[in-house]
């Protein structure tokens, strides 16, 4: 079995297409649909349905692909015990919610380039539903959700995390000092809030809704960063996870507000598609993500119970 004909398979089954496919590896598309007559012809099955413009795997097809990406993984296995190549190298794409952006990459990016000099990243960001797409079409290698909790038999996790979040407002002002805030009477602050339909944004106005309650906020914006800069200075009150303003409540700048009764499950996930093949660089990506960028330093800040009640982590291999 010619290893060029699998490596062909593996991109045409992780693209669902055989033009992109051909685009990717550099060959005609006539090359990849012949590579892959080959390989049906040598194992005498159907490895794709062919239906008008697109194609699909079989059952047949779904049984190769994880036999591929075994292959395909000792293979490079091998190259690399023979070339005895300590470095790992290559690209990883990972698509991710934009406030974990800032919180996992800026703080241990010289570490990450320490350990791994060899292997680029590119960091997308995206909103929950556009992240799955572009991993279902093979263009990111995992993701990193802010969202509800995702239970799906076609992804991997990683890891996984519960994520605090609170209303917030300045030290010293009128509303953060009041005890027992019902939610009708806070909505009728001025609310500062990331873009509508976006993770833990879309989660709130999910709840709200419920209740038959909506925040009109004098600002949008999808930088949770800045919105925590203006909560500050006083411009307004927000929702926000705790890794994003538990350093300024730690430091007595911000507050998060008492409004019993209304809490917001919100989950902190590392995916990729159980079809996908785990490079050596992109189980380097995955693993120190896991463990080294996953939560600890914005924990840290939060006082003993809610770091006990919002760092409940499990791990899937």
């Amino acid at each position: 079995m010619d290893i060029k004909n699998l490596a062909t398979f593996i991109q045409a089954a992780e693209m669902n297409s055989f033009t992109k496919a051909a685009q990717k590896l550099g060959y005609s598309q006539s090359t990849v649909s012949f590579q892959i007559k080959q390989l049906e012809e040598e194992l005498n099955v159907r490895l794709f349905e062919r239906i008008s413009h697109t194609v699909a795997l079989t059952e047949e097809g779904h049984e190769l692909l994880r036999y591929a990406h075994q292959i395909t993984r000792l293979t490079q296995e091998l190259k690399d015990h023979m070339r005895e190549e300590k470095d790992v190298r290559g690209h990883v794409r990972l698509a991710m919610a934009d406030s974990l952006c800032t919180s996992m990459v800026s703080s241990g990016f010289r570490d990450f380039r320490e350990q791994y000099p060899g292997i680029s990243l590119k960091i997308i960001t995206a909103e929950t539903e556009e992240m799955f797409r572009l991993l279902n079409h093979n263009e990111v290698d995992a993701i990193l959700t802010l969202d509800s909790h995702i239970y799906d038999a076609e992804y991997v996790i990683v890891k996984e995390e519960k994520v605090c979040t609170h209303f917030t407002a300045k030290a010293g002002t009128p509303v953060s000092r009041k005890k027992g805030l019902r939610i009708q009477e806070l909505i009728q602050e001025p609310f500062l809030l990331t873009e509508k339909n976006m993770s833990y944004r879309r989660l709130m106005d999910e709840k709200l809704a419920g209740m038959s309650l909506e925040i009109q906020p004098i600002l949008e914006t999808g930088s949770a960063e800045l919105i925590s800069r203006l909560v500050e200075t006083g411009e307004g009150v927000s929702f926000l996870p705790d890794y994003v303003t538990a350093q300024k409540a730690a430091e007595g700048k911000l507050v998060y507000l008492d409004v019993p009764g209304f809490e917001v499950e919100v989950w902190k996930q590392l995916l990729y598609h159980r079809d996908k093949w785990i490079s050596r660089q992109l189980g380097s990506v995955l693993e120190y993500f896991s463990e080294k960028g996953f939560g600890e330093e914005a924990l840290m800040y939060s006082s003993g119970k809610d770091a006990a009640k919002c760092s409940e982590e499990f791990v899937t291999v």
